[in-house]
């Protein structure tokens, strides 16, 4: 059995322009964002150890001279303990009936669980046109025997028209990936100027690198009890910096506490390394200003959830 690939049924279009939307489906920490952010060659989506990183659904856009593909990055699919789970988990749902192609990431570093079952089961209720991939992610943390078992078991999560096998830190595979989803890909327009990488604004991505930075520094509950709103945006075009105040709310005191940090420690460090991805994107320097307000209980408030813009109410 080849370890890397295994094909079902694959069809392609020979000739003509080929697009199409994909989706990236799974489990909280199967590797979606990190994988988006490899297919694209830079940094659109945040990436953390932290369960349910993301919470937007955004597309990122592949250009090939013959074709375009939409990847769709969904928050991962998980049991929902609040109003933003449950809003986050409609958001990811929605993009199984509206795709071309379902790609299923399911880490191979961790046994095959309920869990993974449970998602399976919810691509298998997409319509029956849409193509399925399933997509075996960080096998640069797999030995041969560890992924053989996972392949022993593949059958417990369903049919899939192809299934490969990546590493979207080494890039291994990556290339087949593409390969794969183009042989799929209808017939189709080209969806989007050839030189734009994501459809997310500028303000979405840059609360998110906010956010990002909050979760890689702070620990137990204050990362799901963050939100990020961008107050305001300024550019100074003859100092060529941009200007950015943002609020960072948290759910209780405590919390703004850890945030903040002993003598401002923390604050300091989150906007010098969320800064830092911010200059990168915006190509400019960046003075970031932060703040930090307690909006109590604000993951089940729906009014507050639409308010930073997670899921459907985008």
């Amino acid at each position: 059995m080849d370890d890397t690939r295994l094909d079902t049924d694959k069809r392609s279009e020979e000739g003509g322009f080929r697009s199409g939307f994909v989706a990236l489906i799974g489990r909280p920490n199967a590797g979606k964002s990190t994988l988006l952010n490899t297919l694209l060659g830079e940094k659109i989506a945040i990436t953390s150890d932290t369960p349910q990183t993301t919470r937007h659904r955004l597309s990122g856009i592949v250009n090939r001279e013959d074709l375009q593909i939409i990847f769709v990055d969904t928050p991962g699919l998980h049991k929902p303990y609040d109003a933003l789970g449950e809003e986050v988990n409609r958001s990811a749902l929605h993009a199984i009936n509206d795709v071309d192609i379902i790609a299923l990431l399911v880490d191979s570093a961790s046994p095959i669980g309920k869990g993974d079952r449970w998602v399976a089961d919810l691509v298998a209720q997409a319509p029956q046109e849409t193509k399925k991939i399933l997509v075996l992610t960080k096998t640069d943390l797999v030995d041969g025997v560890l992924f053989q078992k996972q392949l022993d078991r593949i059958d417990e999560l369903g049919v899939f028209d192809s299934i490969v096998a990546i590493s979207a830190l080494t890039h291994h595979n990556i290339d087949e990936l593409i390969d794969t989803i183009a042989s799929y890909l209808p017939q189709g327009p080209q969806w989007f100027p050839p030189d734009m990488t994501t459809d997310q604004a500028f303000e979405v991505m840059i609360a998110e690198f906010i956010r990002e930075k909050v979760l890689l520094n702070t620990r137990d509950e204050v990362p799901h009890a963050t939100g990020v709103v961008i107050d305001e945006i300024t550019q100074d075009l003859d100092e060529s910096i941009t200007r950015i105040h943002a609020t960072i709310f948290v759910e209780r005191d405590s919390q703004k506490g850890i945030i903040i940090g002993k003598h401002g420690a923390m604050i300091k460090q989150i906007g010098t390394s969320a800064r830092k991805d911010l200059e990168t994107l915006l190509a400019t320097k960046v003075f970031l200003d932060l703040r930090v307000k307690v909006k109590k209980d604000w993951r089940r408030d729906g009014a507050q959830i639409r308010r930073f813009g997670y899921g459907e109410g985008l």
